[in-house]
């Protein structure tokens, strides 16, 4: 898939007569409760997403971000949004999902995004309160400059597909598992972490080139090396999974492009988001073959856990293809399989 630029980079693209980006640092003294739409439209394997430009007189006028406002007194963040999308591009919400939080200092603010997903509305989009507006492609590097570092994180989260798959060929055997990946792939798969640890070191190194000629087919398909950097790197893996035990092991985010975690706790979510990786798995969210024993955490705490994460999470454990909305609804990115995945 096109690589997204990093935050860093976005934040160094200028225009001239515009102000110096703003940087991220922790934040300090009162935080500014701000709720941002990311409007989606088209077909799910290809979406386009909308930005919209701030007008002269405003800070940052010139500077492109994802529309929304300030939560005024007595508002959910969630109403915010609402009355904002209303009131900036003259449109009415019919659903949306919370989805991914971040913190940032600007010279004159520190602001809290509670980014939502905004997939259903009616009306015509109208830049009622912003210079212009552009529709862009999910997967693309961003057709328009300069961007508010406080969005540049966005884009690379919004690049991430709804379901990410587990590979269990410890129980389906290797060459049933490698038929199925095949047929999933054909079907649209293209996020993969490679996890059976227990395979023979021989075999596993076998079972991952050949899955790694599988997703080479497929230009935008990423494969995720669980918790073993040299195989990762043997195999030409895009990138590394950790388990929540190695996540407190490393010290520093691991030289792959891409990277998650596997959560089990709120101070897994916050390791895996100081160590900068691209998406975490939380769960289990339901019971589970695999940890018979396991009630799992439920929706309201995995709602409740996700809810100030600055990276994207998906839900896993005892869950389905179909409970994709249903993650979502609670704040989830999408939905990690490593049963109901085909």
């Amino acid at each position: 898939m096109t690589r997204i630029p990093t935050a860093a980079a976005l934040g160094a693209v200028g225009s001239a007569g515009l102000p110096d980006p703003p940087s991220r640092l922790a934040p300090v003294g009162e935080v500014t409760e701000v709720a941002a739409a990311v409007l989606l439209r088209g077909h799910p394997a290809a979406p386009e997403f909308l930005m919209a430009q701030r007008p002269t007189g405003k800070v940052y006028a010139g500077y492109w971000e994802f529309p929304g406002g300030k939560v005024e007194a007595g508002e959910s963040v969630r109403e915010a949004l609402v009355r904002e999308l209303h009131e900036e591009l003259g449109i009415t919400v019919d659903r949306l999902w919370p989805w991914v939080c971040c913190e940032f200092t600007y010279p004159h603010a520190t602001v809290r995004l509670r980014f939502f997903r905004v997939s259903s509305w009616h009306g015509q989009v109208t830049p009622l309160e912003h210079s212009a507006f552009a529709w862009l492609k999910v997967g693309e590097a961003p057709s328009v400059a300069p961007i508010l570092p406080a969005n540049g994180p966005i884009l690379r989260a919004l690049d991430l597909p709804a379901v990410y798959a587990l590979s269990n060929a410890e129980e389906n055997g290797p060459a049933a598992e490698l038929a199925r990946l095949a047929g999933a792939l054909a079907q649209g798969l293209r996020l993969l972490q490679l996890r059976d640890k227990t395979l023979a070191p021989a075999q596993r190194r076998s079972f991952a080139g050949e899955v790694m000629a599988l997703a080479r087919r497929y230009q935008n398909a990423r494969v995720l090396v669980n918790d073993d950097q040299e195989l990762a790197r043997a195999v030409g893996a895009h990138g590394l999974h950790l388990s929540s035990t190695r996540l407190w092991q490393v010290e520093r985010r691991p030289d792959f492009d891409h990277l998650a975690a596997s959560c089990h706790s709120a101070a897994d979510l916050l390791r895996a988001a100081q160590l900068g990786l691209d998406f975490a798995v939380l769960g289990p969210v339901l019971p589970t073959p695999s940890h018979p024993g396991l009630v799992g955490i439920g929706w309201p705490e995995f709602s409740r856990l996700v809810e100030r994460s600055p990276l994207p999470v998906y839900a896993l454990g005892g869950l389905q293809p179909e409970m994709l909305d249903l993650a979502c609804s609670n704040g989830g990115h999408g939905v990690a399989l490593m049963r109901g995945w085909r």
